[in-house]
C-alpha cells in the first residue's frame, strides 16, 4: 500500500520578527515522492518558511512537521538541504571535503571517496578531485555543494534556487541530477525564479506573497486559476478588434492573445482569417507559470521573476 502520509505539513504557521509579519497562518503539505515548487517575490517568506520548518527559526505561531513530527537533525529519516548562501571548505581539497561530508552522512569512507569520484566524473569535474575549491568557478563549486547534498541519496531533498546563475547546458545538467532523485524515489522541493523550471519539474505548487498563500495547488489548477488560456500568434497582416481574447504581447508578426473565459480557440481563429489575417502557427494553450508571476506580482515588480 502506497503511503499518503505527507512529508511536509505546514500549519497556520506565522513568523514575526519585531512588528514585522513576515509569513501569515500558512497552511500547505508536501506529498511522497513530488516535486514541489515554493515561490514567490523575493521578501515573500519563501527561505523564512523552509529555516522555520528545519528548526531554524521558531515559529510565533503554527506547526511545520516532517514526518509528522517537528525536524529533528538526529531523527530517523533522511533530508539533504542545498540552501541559498553555499557553504564548503573552500581552502581544502573537493575530494576530501565531498568525503568528509560523506562520512558526517554515515558512510564510510571509502564510500564517500568512491561516491565523491563518480560524481565528479559525472558532472565533468572529474579532474578536480585534488584541487582546492578556491580554483572552482562558482558554478563548478555549486555542482560540488549540490553533490555533497544529495550524496547519501536523501528521501526529502529542499534545494534553494539550485540553478542560480547557470549556462543553459549545467542548468540541463543539474536538472537532470535533481529529477534522478525523483525517480529513486526521493520527495524535492524546490525554491527557484526559473518558471520554466517550475513546469518542467514541480507536481504543485505554492506562490506565496506578502507572507500569505496567493496561490496552491497542481501547476495546471494554478495557470486556470489566473486565465482561461492564451493564443500565441505567428502571423502576417493587421489584428482586428479584439473579440474575446485581449493582447498580451504584440510584436512585428507576432502576438499573445489571452482568452476572456468561455471562448473558444478556434473563434478567434475563424476571426482572425475572416479579418485578412495571414496565421503562419496558431498555438492554444495555458498560461506560462512566468505570465501567472506576472500577474500575481504586475510587471513592473521590482522582483521581476525571482523568487
Amino acid at each position: 500500500m502506497t503511503d499518503t502520509t505527507p512529508v511536509i505539513e505546514v500549519r497556520d504557521f506565522t513568523m514575526r520578527f519585531g512588528d514585522n509579519t513576515v509569513v501569515d497562518r500558512l497552511s500547505f503539505e508536501v506529498r511522497p515522492g513530488e516535486t514541489f515548487g515554493l515561490l514567490g517575490a523575493n521578501g515573500s517568506g519563501k527561505t523564512t518558511t523552509v529555516r522555520a520548518l528545519l528548526g531554524i527559526y521558531t515559529p510565533t505561531a503554527g506547526e511545520l512537521l516532517v514526518h509528522g513530527r517537528p525536524f529533528d537533525p538526529v531523527g530517523d529519516y533522511s533530508l539533504g538541504y542545498l540552501p541559498e548562501e553555499r557553504g564548503l571548505y573552500r581552502k581544502e581539497k573537493v575530494l576530501d571535503v565531498m568525503t568528509y561530508f560523506g562520512q558526517l552522512k554515515g558512510m564510510g569512507r571509502s564510500e564517500a571517496a568512491l561516491w565523491s569520484h563518480q560524481f565528479l566524473q559525472r558532472i565533468g569535474l572529474g579532474d578536480k578531485g585534488n584541487a582546492k575549491l578556491t580554483t572552482l568557478s562558482g558554478g563548478q563549486q555549486q555542482k560540488v555543494q549540490l553533490g555533497v547534498t544529495i550524496m547519501d541519496n536523501p528521501s526529502l531533498l529542499i534545494l534553494d534556487e539550485p540553478t542560480k546563475g547557470f549556462d543553459p547546458v549545467n542548468r540541463r545538467l543539474l536538472l537532470d541530477l535533481i529529477e534522478a532523485q525523483r525517480a529513486a524515489g526521493a520527495t524535492v522541493v524546490i525554491i527557484t525564479h526559473q518558471m520554466e523550471e517550475v513546469e518542467r519539474l514541480c507536481d504543485r505548487v505554492l506562490l506565496l506573497k506578502d507572507g500569505r498563500a496567493e496561490a496552491y495547488g497542481t501547476v495546471g489548477e494554478v495557470q486556470d486559476a489566473y486565465g482561461a488560456g492564451i493564443i500565441r500568434l505567428r502571423y502576417a497582416g493587421v489584428l482586428p478588434e479584439p473579440r474575446g481574447w485581449r493582447p498580451m504581447t504584440h510584436e512585428r508578426n507576432y502576438a499573445e492573445l489571452e482568452l476572456v473565459e468561455g471562448t473558444d480557440p478556434q473563434a478567434v481563429l475563424r476571426q482572425l482569417v475572416d479579418a485578412g489575417v495571414e496565421v503562419r502557427s496558431f498555438d492554444a494553450s495555458r498560461l506560462s507559470m512566468e505570465q501567472v508571476f506576472l500577474k500575481v506580482y504586475g510587471h513592473a515588480h521590482d522582483a521581476g521573476v525571482a523568487a
